[in-house]
């Protein structure tokens, strides 16, 4: 029997692989079950080469419990080791020095793993000791067994072993006992080594027998060696990749379409992108894409690898360019991460573009469940938008698409407003928005469709790009003023009836928290609707952005301004202001003559301190503050008279419960009132 010490430079070796490793201490399996199918790749790989000449026998890798000796075991028939291979590739770990690893390591556990080749010694991470039972496939070779107990020192020793390969046995420590239950080998199987290349065996497969679950004798494989990502697109269906979505992502929808992947330079890549049914869950189902290097699985967070708007995508990617035990800082640096990244874009580019121009109308019955995906693309990825605008559809509200192109050319004529912007209307709610989307339909504009969860945000983007553009929602303003075809006609009230008007409205606006209205009078047509509510397109727009980007809370915080806009042409408020000027007038008269004769004082004081400036006299100074205190007063008695005629009509205010219903903000005893009220007209 040999004794020696591990050559390394620091005595501190296991307790810094438990303390570095132990946030990723589950992949332990994944790198003891990887150097079997290496030792059993290896093997084919020399009898391919006519330099091993026996028969290869049953290849799989087995995986074994024995919960009693508290060991978990994990054996091969690959080319096994013999005692110089062991001292040189298990006794020799390559450490420059305990204060530069920990240093150069210590935010890094994952890059401590193959950079130092300490795949083996991942296992210390769970057991209290590890043997090696090992026995070369070269002719005349001995077994030996080596085994260690967690510190520096091992033991070298002959072996009972007739059968070539490696048996790793690992005493699972007290602290990680969970290794030592099935179900959580078998989570950790499936997890790591489900796509292995060789197969692997964990047990044998049961069956229900006379009420009981009995184990048959056939072995229970974990893996499949040969998934569809390594064949040839031209040897699958399409219920091949269905098959394989739905093994991969079960109580998933049927994916959109897939794109598979196959490229050998200048990097090596192959694997299968599947485009889900994502609609308006873009976090949810992130991170269902995931990384293979030579089957083995790595990670499914694959931020750094594919641009972030395809980590919405599902499936797989296998490359053994990217490093088995990546780090994130690797991933941002390394050339061949970026090129995949290019390559993927190109490739999903192009596979959307080629179903657009195959069979459009496939395409458009997809689109509402592609356009959360791509305007995703379109708003995070600069370079995804010379491509993808091609491809990118508008819906407008007859349930029509359009490419960007297309609905350029059919609103061009009709909705280019007096300074030569095209104006491009469209909805966020279809349905709360009817009325509104009606009108414009009915005046022969076409209005879209955009009530996706980053519409808002694209509406900006699409604002950037299409040049003398201008995206206006249908409720943004009456339409006379969204598209201005020519200078906008006078009003048909004077200043000061149309003044009275809405003063008198006024008093009878409900108080909303967080919303603000100012009423005005605009003539709008007879036919049109007699009240419109609209919101201010830019205070909304920041007010929907500051859900979506940090630093944009401000807005969030800020009421909602609305208008309220009576339409002077319409019968009732016409009707409502003559009986308003009829009603008033006497009370009224005094009152508007005394604000006049104020006001003519306060601009003439006004005059004179803007000649005096400092030298103002300060009784005229005390002379107009006393005017302005009059004017107020004669204000406040006029909006007096104004809110006790508005009071006294119950036209006034259903005018304004219409309004505020049409627009979801009547609520609570507002709405109860409302209720009320109707059905006393009635």
């Amino acid at each position: 029997m040999q004794k020696g010490n591990i050559g390394v430079t620091t005595e501190n070796i296991f307790p810094v692989i438990k303390q570095f490793l132990y946030s990723d201490h589950e992949i332990f399996l994944r790198e003891i079950v990887s150097n079997a199918v290496d030792a059993t790749q290896k093997l084919k790989t020399l009898q391919e080469k006519g330099e091993f000449t026996d028969e290869l026998g049953d290849l799989t890798v087995r995986v074994s419990l024995d919960p009693k000796k508290k060991t978990l075991t994990v054996s091969d028939r690959g080319i096994g080791m013999t005692a110089e291979e062991i001292e040189k590739y298990i006794n020799q770990i390559a450490f420059s020095g305990a204060t530069d690893f920990l240093e150069k390591f210590k935010d890094n556990a994952n890059a401590i793993i193959g950079h130092f080749g300490l795949g083996f010694y991942s296992a210390f991470m769970v057991s209290k000791k590890v043997e090696i039972i090992t026995l070369s496939h070269k002719e005349g070779s001995k077994a030996v067994k080596w085994s260690c107990d967690g510190n520096p020192e091992y033991k070298l020793e002959d072996a009972k072993k007739t059968d070539r390969g490696t048996d790793i046995v690992m005493h699972i420590d007290d602290d990680s006992k969970e290794y030592l239950e099935k179900y959580k080998i078998e989570e950790l199987l499936k997890k790591y080594c489900r796509f292995l290349p060789v197969s692997i065996a964990f047990g044998k497969k049961t069956e229900w027998k006379d009420g009981k679950e009995k184990e048959t004798d056939e072995d229970n494989i974990v893996n499949d060696t040969d998934p569809i990502w390594r064949k040839k697109p031209a040897d699958l269906k399409d219920e091949d990749y269905t098959k394989f979505y739905r093994t991969l992502y079960p109580g998933y929808d049927e994916p959109l379409f897939w794109i598979h992947l196959n490229v050998d330079y200048p990097f090596n890549l192959t694997g299968v992108l599947f485009f889900p049914k994502i609609k308006n869950d873009l976090d949810l189902r992130r991170n269902k894409i995931q990384l293979y290097c030579n089957q083995v699985f790595v990670t499914d967070s694959v931020e750094n690898i594919v641009p972030d708007f395809l980590t919405l995508l599902h499936g797989v990617i296998d490359s053994p360019d990217i490093p088995l035990n990546v780090s994130r800082s690797y991933l941002q640096s390394d050339a061949n991460v970026k090129k995949i990244s290019k390559y993927i874009t190109k490739k999903v580019s192009d596979r959307l573009d080629s179903i657009f121009k195959e069979d459009r109308k496939v395409y458009e019955e997809k689109w509402d469940d592609l356009k959360l995906f791509i305007n995703y693309g379109l708003l995070s990825e600069p370079d995804f938008w010379d491509k993808a605008s091609k491809f990118t559809l508008l819906k407008d509200s007859e349930g029509k698409y359009y490419t960007l192109d297309d609905y350029k050319v059919l609103i061009k004529d009709n909705q280019t407003d007096k300074d030569g912007n095209l104006v491009y209307l469209y909805s966020s709610d279809p349905v709360g928005q009817y009325t509104y989307i009606q009108n414009a339909t009915n005046k022969g504009y076409s209005v879209l469709v955009m009530d996706g969860q980053l519409d808002t945000a694209l509406v900006g983007l699409l604002e950037q790009k299409l040049e003398k553009s201008r995206f206006s929602r249908v409720d943004g303003d009456i339409l006379s003023r969204l598209i201005q075809k020519k200078d906008e006609a006078q009003e048909v009230l004077d200043v000061e009836e149309a003044a009275n008007l809405s003063g008198a409205f006024k008093s009878q606006m409900p108080t909303l928290d967080k919303s603000d209205f100012n009423v005005e009078v605009q003539p709008m047509g007879a036919d049109e609707q007699p009240v419109i509510i609209t919101q201010s397109e830019y205070m909304r727009r920041m007010k929907e952005m500051s859900k979506l980007q940090a630093g944009m809370s401000f807005y969030g915080e800020m009421p909602d301004m609305y208008s309220f806009v009576l339409n002077s042409d319409h019968p009732i408020v016409s009707r409502l202001n003559t009986e308003l000027k009829e009603q008033t007038a006497e009370q009224l008269k005094p009152v508007e003559a005394e604000i006049k004769g104020l006001k003519a004082r306060q601009a003439a004081l006004r005059s004179e301190q803007d000649k005096e400036k400092d030298k103002f006299p300060e009784e005229q100074k005390q002379e107009l503050d006393k005017c302005n205190e009059d004017i107020k007063a004669q204000e406040n008695k006029k909006q007096e008279i104004l809110s006790a005629f508005a009071a006294g009509q119950d036209k006034v205010r259903h005018l304004i419960d219409l309004a505020l219903l049409q627009n979801g903000l009547l609520k609570g005893k507002e709405l109860n009132d409302f209720v009320k009220r109707a059905v006393a007209l009635l």
